[in-house]
């Protein structure tokens, strides 16, 4: 005899494991596009000399705030064109510093943000570990034609920051060090309890 449930026999359990397998491999699928999202290939080994896809946040004379362009080094120039549009030049040998920074900023909108809040059991904590990018800041302080005094901040992906600087400075861009040295503090108390 054989004693296999026909179809009709079957119980609800049964539809709700496959639904709960499919949601577990939905949620899956979605945690590993988020993780990809999070480090985009060949930041950390931009090549130098190469075109860097970058945000002007201000500083260009021509050029709007948050302009998204690409930023490459030219014979003895940085460049920053945006789009088909013309191309601004910073002068290498102009640039009289240049300060790095790191920074973060929340990916998403709205749809992350209800899906933040829509998270049982503090899950919304999980998910705002994921709703956020690293990115590097490069700010460089340079002098124009005339002897004016401007500065630039770009964002750019993580780890593209310090390769462009390094570039930079080979090519003899000026970069003053400041050293980390921690504030010496003057205690007189401890100077009159030793007499």
């Amino acid at each position: 005899m054989n004693n296999s449930p026909t179809p009709s026999e079957r119980t609800p359990d049964a539809h709700f494991g496959i639904g709960r397998t499919l949601a577990c491999l939905m949620l899956s699928v979605w945690f590993s596009t988020v993780l990809i999202a999070q480090n985009p290939a060949g930041a950390e080994g931009s090549a130098a000399g190469s075109t860097m896809r970058v945000t002007h946040v201000l500083g260009l004379e021509g050029i709007s705030n948050n302009a998204t362009g690409n930023l490459s080094i030219q014979q003895n120039a940085l460049q920053f064109q945006k789009g088909e549009g013309p191309a601004v030049q910073i002068s290498i040998d102009s640039i009289q510093n240049i300060f790095l920074g790191e920074d973060n900023k929340q990916v998403g909108g709205t749809s992350m943000a209800v899906a933040r809040t829509a998270a049982p059991f503090g899950g919304g904590r999980v998910v705002g570990l994921f709703s956020h990018k690293k990115y590097d800041t490069l700010t460089l302080e340079y002098l124009d034609t005339n002897g004016g005094f401007h500065g630039a901040i770009f964002q750019l992906d993580k780890g593209q920051g310090q390769a462009l600087r390094d570039e930079l400075v080979a090519k003899g861009a000026h970069v003053t060090q400041v050293e980390d040295q921690p504030a010496k503090q003057s205690t007189p108390e401890a100077e009159n309890e030793s007499k």
